[in-house]
């Protein structure tokens, strides 16, 4: 940024900053308002308070316990303890605001939530236009509210006020709208540096130059810091660094194996996106040394908080801790106070704006490498009354946006040349789910004792010898490529019936259908997995209890037909419609169908024993829980966009069946061929009554029954079952 440009933006922010301190001293439509917008000052003077500290180097200087107390601060209004009398709580907010602007005021609240981490990143401009967004809803009603006190009944020609002294709710709207449409251009171009440029990335500064032995470095991104993020960091530091080395290496040279099995070139590549809770900076430090070593330099960005930059239930980026995630639940439909058809063409044409000016950094991009984490406390979302929800015309419209997007990126990231990879470790929030019979029947003396063995179960499960697991799935292999489709059936009360027709080989001698897939970008290993031929694949897929993106799913029930969803249920909520909605939503994306767009059978009965024996088989994320039964993906495919990339199992066969019925329109229809979203459904060991290949003739060669596996050379995989 210019110096001018700086020194403007600083004029910008004294103005409005002094504006805001009056607001604080002013009344304006009636008290519920007044008490609104005084708060929403304070809360902005604690942030110039947070600022000034920053700037005389507080971080370095303050104690940790005045580091916790600032954090606390910024983030007790939204903590589920005080959520309930907080703006930031739509229904309160409409309660206290009334139906015309309490949704609105609420959303703008968050927005102005959104500055915490823009103090700490010294993003001035950011931290301007929120502040400017305030100040001129405030200006709005300040507006009505003087003209109402001069004359009680004027009104102005042809306009309707719902009451004296309010302003018109569209104006207010309109307001918001044009916030968002102006400084979408920004939020896009920001955005992909982010993503694309490695110099001066905030996050990994701090993993490259923190004192991670000092658990005050946390305090550093301006996220929620919570006993979990405190005990993770103080975890990592006390682990030697073997063992760090370990998880890292894991992570780094399954990335460099992706590129490597799916023949795509990595020297081409000059940068590698990271995305990581706060906590595991030590494992981060030693990944981004080893991606160096690969000639990649890294890059970060901070999952969205503000509407500017999409934020949703699912993090994606570096995260903290969540410090309600019912507050993201909430809001997770503001959207539906702008988004429309010259809003989505709009963000469209600057994205593509964005993407041309770093299309050079675009075209270097390798593709993210992802730290996932589980173990968090179980969340079973309310639906408010008060939080907006997108209309069906919306709906539509996000999923048309979403499409058109993935196209746009795809257009200079390309598929074929990117590739990820994925591993997950257990946050100390699990230590909850030990309860006194495991710690007892473990010989465990506590919690934290139990926490360390099973974090140590984690890394063994992550560094599994894959050639064992190789050849074990290639038995399967042989035989699934020989089937005409495989039966699926549930037992002890899974009610899951199924029929997933399969591939049809022409040269079974070079052919392969199902994928052996070991540990690279997916880890750790085991599974074998197809994209299934849609027609013809029907039935039933139920599942008792699941977790899906952080979501619990009770009975969540599919019903397929020609390989496509037909019905969907849960029993989450109370009501039909509530529950085929969260479906909808969290599932189906939005779309009104999704095919089925992968069949696999997981092998990694080490993980699901773990999980049985530690009593947290609820807690595994899908990257795990996937590997734990044969699961079925609704979505895309799992080579979606790159169905033209050949790609070949250990034994030399090529894998033919990369897509079905609808990935097959891509070349004429491509807004049809794809959805952008890709789901796992497991079905546990212990609720699968039988997994059978059903030959051409009709005979069924039994690979599962009643949760062991049966087929001959893959006996080995029920040795974890035994111990």
């Amino acid at each position: 940024m210019q110096k001018g440009d700086i020194q403007i933006l600083t004029e910008r922010y004294s103005l409005v900053m002094e504006r805001i301190h009056e607001i604080k001293k002013e009344r304006v439509g009636g008290e519920p308002l007044t008490a609104y917008f005084a708060m929403v000052a304070d809360f902005v003077m604690l942030l110039e308070e947070t600022d000034l500290l920053l700037e005389a180097g507080g971080l370095e200087t303050s104690s940790l316990e005045d580091l916790k107390s600032r954090n606390a601060a910024l983030y007790q209004d939204i903590l589920p303890e005080h959520y309930d009398t907080s703006y930031a709580n739509p229904d309160y907010a409409i309660e206290m605001l009334g139906e015309e602007f309490g949704a609105m005021l609420s959303f703008l609240y968050c927005e102005m939530r959104s500055l915490i981490p823009f103090i700490y990143e010294r993003r001035l401009e950011e931290v301007v236009i929120r502040l400017e967004l305030f100040v001129e809803v405030y200006a709005a009603f300040a507006y009505a509210w003087q003209e109402s006190e001069q004359a009680d009944a004027q009104e102005a020609a042809g306009e309707v006020r719902s009451e004296a002294g309010l302003p018109p709710t569209e104006d207010i709207r309109q307001i918001l709208y044009w916030y968002v449409s102006d400084y979408t251009e920004t939020a896009s171009e920001e955005h992909l540096r982010e993503m694309l440029v490695p110099e001066d990335n905030f996050a990994v500064n701090i993993i490259k130059s923190a004192d991670l032995s000092d658990v005050r470095y946390l305090y550093s991104y301006g996220e929620y810091i919570g006993e979990n993020e405190l005990e993770m960091a103080r975890f990592m530091a006390s682990l030697p660094q073997e063992r760090v080395n370990v998880m890292a290496d894991t992570y780094t040279e399954g990335y460099r194996i992706g590129f490597e099995v799916t023949n795509k070139d990595l020297s081409k590549k000059k940068t590698v996106e990271i995305r990581y809770r706060l906590g595991f900076e030590r494992m981060m430090r030693r990944a981004v040394e080893n991606f160096e070593k690969m000639g990649l330099k890294v890059t970060c960005y901070r999952a969205a908080s503000s509407i500017l930059y999409n934020p949703s239930i699912f993090k994606s980026g570096y995260y903290g801790g969540e410090p309600n995630r019912q507050y993201d639940f909430d809001h997770k439909d503001d959207r539906a106070i702008f988004f429309d058809k010259i809003y989505m063409q709009h963000k469209l044409e600057v994205t593509r704006t964005a993407f041309e000016r770093y299309k050079t950094e675009a075209a270097g991009y390798a593709g993210p490498a992802v730290l996932e984490t589980f173990g968090e406390r179980d969340f079973e979302p309310k639906n408010k009354a008060g939080a907006l929800k997108m209309s069906e015309e919306q709906n539509a419209l996000w999923v048309e946006y979403r499409t058109l997007m993935g196209e746009l990126q795809r257009n200079y990231i390309l598929e074929e040349e990117r590739s990820f990879t994925i591993i997950a470790f257990p946050v100390p929030e699990i230590r909850e789910a030990f309860g006194e019979e495991i710690l007892r029947r473990l010989g465990m003396k506590d919690a934290m004792e139990c926490y360390h063995a099973f974090f140590e179960e984690i890394i063994r499960i992550n560094t599994l010898d894959y050639k064992l697991y190789r050849d074990i799935q290639q038995c399967m292999i042989d035989v699934l490529d020989t089937a005409e489709y495989c039966e699926i059936k549930g037992m002890n009360g899974n009610r899951t019936d199924l029929r997933v027709n399969l591939w049809k080989l022409a040269n079974p001698e070079k052919e392969t259908i199902f994928e052996n897939c070991v540990a690279d970008v997916n880890i750790p290993v085991g599974e074998v997995f197809t994209s299934p031929v849609l027609t013809g694949t029907e039935g039933i897929l139920h599942v008792s209890r699941v977790y899906l993106n952080g979501l619990e799913y009770k009975n969540l029930e599919l019903k397929f037909e020609d390989g496509r969803i037909k019905e969907y249920d849960c029993t989450n909520f109370a009501t039909e419609e509530e529950n085929r909605q969260f479906v909808r939503e969290n599932v189906l994306f939005r779309h009104k169908t999704l095919p089925m767009g992968e069949f696999a059978i997981g092998t990694n009965t080490t993980a699901y024993v773990a999980a049985r024996k530690y009593g947290v088989q609820d807690k595994f994320p899908i990257l795990i829980a996937e590997k734990t039964g044969p699961h079925f993906a609704v979505g895309d495919t799992c080579y979606s966009h790159a169905e033209e990339v050949r790609v070949y199992n250990p034994d030399g066969k090529e894998i033919v069946a990369k897509e079905n019925e609808v990935a097959r329109l891509r070349d004429k229809a491509p807004d049809k061929a794809y959805f952008n979203c890709h789901t796992d459904i497991t079905i546990p060991y212990d609720e699968l009554g039988e997994l059978a290949a059903v030959q051409k003739d009709g005979e069924r060669v039994v690979i599962i029954r009643e949760g062991r596996f049966v087929l001959p050379g893959t006996e080995e995989l029920n040795r974890a079952f035994a111990r």
